[in-house]
């Protein structure tokens, strides 16, 4: 009998939150899985996995990182709302671009690329869109900018003979989060609701973000044809925006949200914010911007039917549940 062969597959930002989700359910499957991180993280130790330091933007550290291997995922990003344009563009842009060369230059088999919905945002009501909506032509924040310009990259490699799958996870939370949650806490009794509280959002389980990973890649070694392609992931099943970051403070043991501010205020405050931390050269991030007024006070809902049908995608663990897991980590 021939022995299987192990599948070597890289998880770049594979210590971050999707990246060592994603990097766990490799190793349960017995893959070969290397991390590529600017840091090291102990979490990683204990199930074995390779870790390798470097930048994503360092053209040659890539190369290194990507040859013999089978599968890349490509997780590592810099996101957020604010910041200096040449810090995304070198991690999200140039990062990119070097990972589809390395690919190239050393034969990887599958390319999958995690970017976000954020790409399409044009700043109004997204209700139950697919994958058919275009780019936004502007954007408020450098985030969907370049992380769409990074995407087309991705697509063209497709284009170009490499295969590639490109997902779209909407607001990823969950158990060991080191964004959205931990903000939200943060944040809890400076936390204003914008707009009418009725905008409908989808989010995304940390397991089933990562689940879905899996399945690109399983089924792009299936049907070749499915390269190139790019799907919307999320729970199915949209929450009022703010009924989910009043449950986020509940399994904290925090206040809900209780006042609000219209739409048209919150965004006039972001655009002062952003002037003068710009202005004064201030560090961090404002406490509104014209990008996160729009986001909380608008609906952005979407049809995953592309990925039921082509990936076999199905939520397998339910937003309850998830809030059920997140409340047990937190007063853990």
């Amino acid at each position: 009998m021939t022995k299987r062969k192990t599948q070597k597959v890289l998880v770049t930002g594979g210590g971050g939150f999707l990246g060592s989700a994603i990097v766990k359910l490799l190793a349960e499957r017995g893959n070969h899985v290397s991390s590529f991180s600017r840091s090291f993280y102990r979490k990683l130790t204990p199930i074995g996995v390779e870790q390798i330091q470097g930048d994503i933007s360092n053209k040659i550290a890539v190369e290194r990182a990507c040859r013999n291997m089978d599968i890349v995922f490509h997780v590592a990003a810099k996101s957020g709302v604010y910041g200096s344009y040449s810090d995304y563009y070198k991690t999200n842009v140039i990062g990119t671009q070097n990972v589809i060369s390395a690919c190239k230059k050393h034969k990887v088999l599958r390319l999958i690329y995690t970017s976000s919905p954020s790409v399409v945002f044009n700043g109004t009501d997204m209700e139950g869109v697919n994958e058919s909506l275009p780019y936004s032509d502007s954007f408020y924040a450098h985030y969907p900018k370049t992380k769409a310009m990074a995407e087309k990259y991705v697509v063209k490699a497709a284009k170009d003979g490499l295969m590639t799958i490109t997902l779209r996870p909407h607001l990823i939370w969950g158990p060991e989060d080191n964004h959205i949650v931990p903000m939200i806490i943060k944040k809890a009794k400076m936390l204003i609701r914008i707009g009418n509280g009725k905008n409908l959002v989808d989010t995304t389980y940390i397991n089933n973000a990562a689940y879905a990973h899996i399945l690109a890649a399983d089924k792009l070694k299936e049907n070749h044809k499915l390269s190139g392609n790019i799907y919307f992931i999320s729970q199915d099943e949209p929450v009022f925006l703010w009924d989910m970051i009043n449950n986020i403070l509940k399994a904290a043991r925090l206040p809900i949200v209780k006042y609000s501010i219209s739409r048209r205020t919150a965004w006039l405050i972001g655009v002062a914010a952003e002037f003068l931390y710009k202005i004064f050269n201030i560090t961090g991030e404002p406490p509104m911007t014209r990008f996160a007024a729009d986001e909380l006070a608008t609906a952005h809902w979407f049809d995953i039917s592309a990925a039921k049908r082509d990936l076999g995608y199905i939520s397998k663990v339910s937003t309850e549940e998830g809030l059920h897991r997140l409340e047990d980590w937190l007063q853990s």
